[in-house]
């Protein structure tokens, strides 16, 4: 058990590690799609990402859709990238979708500066629709959990962004963010950090997704849990119901292409279930963190490789 937790530990450095990989990235660029990145990634136009939606919605579950791409480093790139989730938005309530966006702030000019992040998020969010910030990595979180508060005190409502389980900082985080009643979708943590700031071990971090997961849906906000771990939405289920929590205070998320069924028999069950469904052409990054998160998925890839 611990030499297996360990290789896959190894497996998920190497993956990662292959995202910063130029080499790396010309071949998967080139060849990655027909390898079987589709499978995770809804396609690479906007066109594309509608399509996914109206299949998704057709099963009964409901979506948003990231246009994927980060650190962006000047301000006319920002408004390029402002402009596409304009008319996405647009598209979305035109069609009547049960879908929204979730969007990167270095996608939208962090790196730049924290004030224009902010003024292309609030820009967005003029046009009406929910919006999900997704979190980076660590070096960004202070930043975004200001960009949060920023907008809830502008009067913002319909946004809402992400905490990562693995950080050893999320449970301080989280009891910052409750009075707020903050919409907050909580993940375990894609990116490759270090020991002295986040949890190593997987069955460390899964004891915290657990233990935040329930003090956020006793908190009074509304909790999207993102994770495949039948065993913490066992979890989320037994509590909720045991508590007296209702479901429209919470909903499962996960990822396109994983899990597909586990999706269905939730939305059989009565539950609401969101699918993140990225597209776009700067696909790589994204691919190479959802092999980290899983390994095994990386066998997926490479059966697809040798046919």
């Amino acid at each position: 058990m611990a030499a297996g937790a360990t290789l896959n530990a190894a497996s998920r450095k190497a993956i990662l590690a292959a995202a910063d990989s130029a080499r790396v990235q010309r071949f998967v660029q080139t060849h990655g799609m027909r390898l079987g990145a589709a499978r995770f990634v809804a396609g690479e136009t906007m066109d594309d990402s509608i399509a996914a939606l109206r299949r998704l919605n057709a099963q009964g579950l409901h979506a948003n859709t990231t246009l994927l791409g980060e650190a962006v480093h000047d301000e006319a790139t920002t408004q390029k990238v402002v402009a596409e989730y304009e008319e996405i938005i647009r598209r979305i309530d035109t069609e009547k979708l049960n879908a929204n966006v979730a969007l990167k702030l270095t996608h939208l000019g962090l790196d730049v500066s924290e004030d224009l992040a902010y003024a292309n998020v609030s820009r967005l969010l003029e046009l009406g629709s929910f919006i999900r910030i997704d979190m980076e990595q660590s070096a960004y979180v202070e930043a975004t959990l200001r960009i949060y508060r920023r907008l809830r005190e502008a009067g913002y409502d319909r946004i809402g962004t992400v905490l990562q389980a693995y950080l050893y900082r999320t449970p301080d985080d989280l009891d910052a963010l409750l009075p707020l009643a903050p919409n907050l979708r909580l993940v375990k943590g894609a990116y490759l950090e270090p020991p002295d700031i986040a949890y190593p071990q997987k069955a460390d971090v899964d004891a915290m997704y657990g233990r935040l997961m329930e003090r956020m849906l006793s908190g009074g906000g509304y909790t999207a849990i993102a994770t495949h771990d039948e065993a913490l939405i066992d979890r989320a289920i037994a509590y909720t119901d045991a508590h007296g929590i209702g479901r429209d205070h919470f909903e499962f998320q996960m990822l396109y292409g994983v899990r597909t069924q586990l999706q269905l028999d939730l939305v059989r069950r009565g539950y609401k279930v969101l699918v993140a469904t990225p597209y776009g052409p700067e696909w790589y990054p994204y691919l190479m963190r959802r092999l980290g998160e899983r390994p095994a998925n990386l066998l997926f890839f490479v059966r697809n490789a040798l046919r």
